[in-house]
């Protein structure tokens, strides 16, 4: 125990002190954190002032186009297209909106500009003409347009679990996003630290070091070292990672003074007509809509339970990578360079790749029978479980508990068939290997 501990040692100390793992240890956070950040920080900018001129030859959008706090129409009246061109070319106006007097048969209409306009001025003149065309269209039908508008009805389904006599809210989407970002992370995690793995021994083995170490040490001694050894490493990484990215996103949103508590205050979603509830009930305003979408959603995130979503990402971390980090190392020891590695990488790639595939019909059923075995078996458990995870397990979490233990008994298996891979190949040299010699190897005594 006391030869696995220095050799533990020794690949952690060597491997965080590289400038690589600091670089990254760095940039991670920092990457991560822009992806919560800059979103906010971007809509919390102005838009740059527009000032459009728009050239109406159907005379029809007088008034279709209400000025905005960076946006400003200016409408002429009798100006030729060509002169307006000239008036753009003269830094009067951002742009020129060009309207045909036909514009009701050809749904067509020109934005002209030197500097391209923001994605939201363009989409703001495209639905204010769209709505004018389709008032005039109804109008023409003698359908009054108020009474279509507040026909239209938006039902919002909330989601509720109901367990144990007890009920609680759910949203579908953030489970989703949870859930697949958990796979995600467990998908590269182990890919990334087992390559590491598998690259250290072919390393040591082409360099005829381990030679050295193998007098000292047995050959599943320190092939068990340098696992759990890289594995402190990740484990190190991610902590720093949540760590240093919490820290980030706080500061951030002091910085920009975003918080819960200035959001805007959700409307009642009942509407009132003259003291009574309007049988046609219009839809909210985007602002109202918005808002009671926004403090939904911070409701949502307030009951995920994040020390046990934590917990069990940093266990499937650990088993998922020990378990395949085994077979990895085995791959290392029995071939002479990294080029040699594909014809095994295949059967130990295939289960993740089906893991991470199979994720999205997963979240479509996440207490289905499908979803059941793939968390249930080792090889697939590490993803399907997170991603199955945030939409809950049914209390006592027997899924969870049978998921557990299947994957420590299948990291002990493949550990021990890896073991007698190891041993063997780690000192042969020279010798192309195929599966039937490795099946050799295994029944070596």
């Amino acid at each position: 125990m006391h030869k696995i501990l220095l050799i533990i040692k020794r690949e952690y100390l060597t491997r965080v002190k590289q400038k690589s793992f600091i670089i990254m240890t760095i940039l991670g956070p920092l990457l991560m954190g822009a992806l919560f950040v800059v979103p906010i920080w971007v809509a919390t900018q102005e838009d740059e002032k527009t000032d459009v001129l728009v050239v109406d030859e159907s005379h029809l959008f007088d008034t279709s186009f209400p000025d905005k706090e960076n946006m400003k129409f200016h409408f002429v009246k009798d100006m030729a297209i060509t002169e307006a061109e000239k008036q753009l070319e003269e830094d009067y106006y951002s742009a020129v909106l060009y309207i045909p007097q036909n514009i009701i048969n050809s749904n067509g209409a020109e934005i002209i500009y030197k500097k391209q306009p923001g994605f939201n001025t363009i989409l703001f003149i495209e639905t204010s003409i769209e709505n004018e065309l389709e008032g005039l269209k109804l109008s023409e039908a003698g359908i009054d347009k108020k009474t279509l508008a507040a026909a239209k009805t938006d039902i919002k389904m909330r989601k509720s679990k109901y367990e144990s006599g007890v009920k609680e809210s759910k949203n579908t989407e953030l489970s989703m996003v949870v859930g697949m970002l958990g796979g995600v992370l467990i998908y590269f995690f182990i890919f990334l630290y087992g390559a590491q793995v598998m690259r250290g021994v072919i390393e040591e083995k082409s360099s005829r070091i381990v030679e050295v170490i193998i007098s000292s040490v047995k050959p599943f001694q320190l092939m068990m070292g340098k696992i759990i050894g890289i594995a402190m490493v990740g484990l190190t990484q991610f902590l720093l990672w949540i760590i240093l990215t919490t820290t980030i996103v706080s500061a951030a949103k002091g910085f920009l003074g975003v918080d819960k508590s200035t959001l805007p205050t959700p409307v009642p979603m009942e509407q009132t007509l003259n003291g009574q509830q309007s049988p046609l009930q219009p839809n909210l305003p985007a602002n109202q809509t918005d808002s009671e979408d926004m403090d939904e959603l911070w409701k949502s995130i307030d009951k995920i339970n994040f020390p046990l979503l934590i917990g069990v990402f940093i266990f499937y971390f650990i088993g998922g990578y020990l378990l395949y980090g085994a077979l990895f190392a085995a791959v290392g020891s029995a071939v002479d360079n990294e080029a040699d590695t594909q014809q095994f990488m295949l059967p130990i790639t295939i289960p993740l790749i089906l893991s991470f595939v199979m994720a999205q019909f997963v979240m479509n059923n996440p207490e289905g029978p499908m979803a059941f075995w793939l968390s249930i078996i080792p090889f697939t458990s590490p993803i399907i479980m997170m991603v199955r995870l945030p939409f809950g397990i049914p209390y006592p979490y027997t899924d969870l508990w049978i998921s557990m233990a299947l994957l420590v008994v299948g990291f002990i298996a493949t550990t021990w068939f890896a073991g007698k891979i190891y041993r063997t190949g780690i000192l042969m040299y020279g010798k192309k290997v195929n599966y039937k010699e490795l099946w050799k190897w295994i029944r070596y005594h």
